[in-house]
């Protein structure tokens, strides 16, 4: 099942669907966590998750792009990395990348947690 949602996942964030994704794939009381500093507090709860995207998506001047590498499953969690090519409001392009963790239960995402740099 993990493998499952892993690949349908990836499928959903290369084609920048990720407000489909969060519908299709996670639990109701998912969380989602930033690294410490971040401007982007965690989120508990589907609608809460959906705010953070929109929130996100407000910070964008052009999204151009999105790589996603084929998820690493084991047991209950998967992880990828995710490449953003964007351009945010007021800044020159750039390109973000991240390692993205997820834990499922039940057929569900109900955890999610992002390591990238600040600096």
């Amino acid at each position: 099942m993990t493998t499952e949602i892993a690949q349908r996942l990836v499928e959903l964030c290369r084609k920048m669907s990720f407000a489909q994704a969060l519908d299709e794939l996670y639990a109701d009381d998912a969380v989602s966590l930033e690294p410490e500093g971040s401007p982007w507090a965690a989120a508990r709860g589907l609608a809460a998750l959906h705010e953070k995207g929109r929130q996100f998506e407000a910070t964008l001047a052009a999204m151009h792009g999105v790589t996603v590498s084929d998820p690493i499953v084991a047991g209950n969690h998967f992880s990828c990395a995710m490449t953003f090519d964007m351009t945010q409001k007021g800044a020159a392009r750039t390109q973000f990348s991240e390692i993205c963790v997820f834990r499922v239960r039940d057929g569900k995402i109900v955890h999610e947690q992002f390591f990238y740099d600040l600096g």
